[in-house]
């Protein structure tokens, strides 16, 4: 899976890792290395939770309103 990672630099020099597919998932480094390392462990995270969620068989009807 391929999401994009925005890094950036904030004022008191750390740098911000932040996956805009999935709100809230960010993350914080003193170095480029360290944020993408943690944005990497926190995306990890945000999905094998995600699938604690998610059923394992969805089932859908139509209906006409």
């Amino acid at each position: 899976m391929k999401l994009c990672v925005k890094l950036y630099r904030d004022s008191n020099g750390y740098y911000i890792a932040q996956c805009p597919s999935l709100p809230g998932c960010f993350a914080i480094g003193k170095t480029r290395e360290e944020a993408n390392q943690k944005i990497d462990d926190a995306i990890r995270g945000y999905i094998a939770a995600l699938s604690d969620f998610v059923p394992e068989r969805l089932e859908h009807e139509v209906l006409e309103v």
